[in-house]
């Protein structure tokens, strides 16, 4: 199966990110009107301060410009993932088990399109919330979006 803009884009950028200190969280690139907006999203053991998310956007920027593989003009925006981060992939909510998540589906399931629970279990793929003692299994492939809920 053919990488999207998105994984293509990722594996590009990582090393960079990585040679900052940094660790890649994900990346989006939604198009608005004639510019593609570009979505880097970099975590440390520590979080990551105001600095490291500028040096990374400089460095990034400058690759981006050199490896001229966005058609177009693009804005490019760096930040942490924050409290209510977005998870790209099932590998990265292993350390949230335990921690309330709301999942989005493309499609609706028994009437709902949101899902909002504890995160019980990760798997390969998929991963398993607890709402009301009821427990819910969705595939990775069936989200549009997943998010962890900020306890306060």
């Amino acid at each position: 199966m053919r990488p999207t803009f998105e994984e293509t884009l990722a594996e590009l950028i990582r090393p960079e990110v990585e040679a900052l200190g940094c660790r890649l969280w994900g990346l989006s690139s939604p198009s608005k009107g004639q510019r593609r907006i570009i979505r880097i999203y970099i975590d440390g053991p520590d979080g990551v301060t105001i600095d490291q998310c500028a040096q990374v956007s400089r460095q990034v920027s400058l690759l981006l410009e050199v490896e001229d593989i966005i058609p177009g003009a693009f804005i490019l925006e760096v930040s942490s993932p924050g409290l209510d981060r977005r998870f790209f992939d099932t590998a990265q909510m292993a350390d949230y088990v335990g921690s309330p998540v709301t999942a989005l589906l493309h499609e609706a399931r028994d009437g709902r399109r949101k899902v909002t629970g504890t995160l019980v279990r990760v798997g390969d793929g998929e991963f398993t919330v607890s709402e009301n003692g009821q427990e819910t299994t969705l595939a990775w492939i069936d989200l549009k979006e997943v998010r962890l809920v900020p306890e306060f």
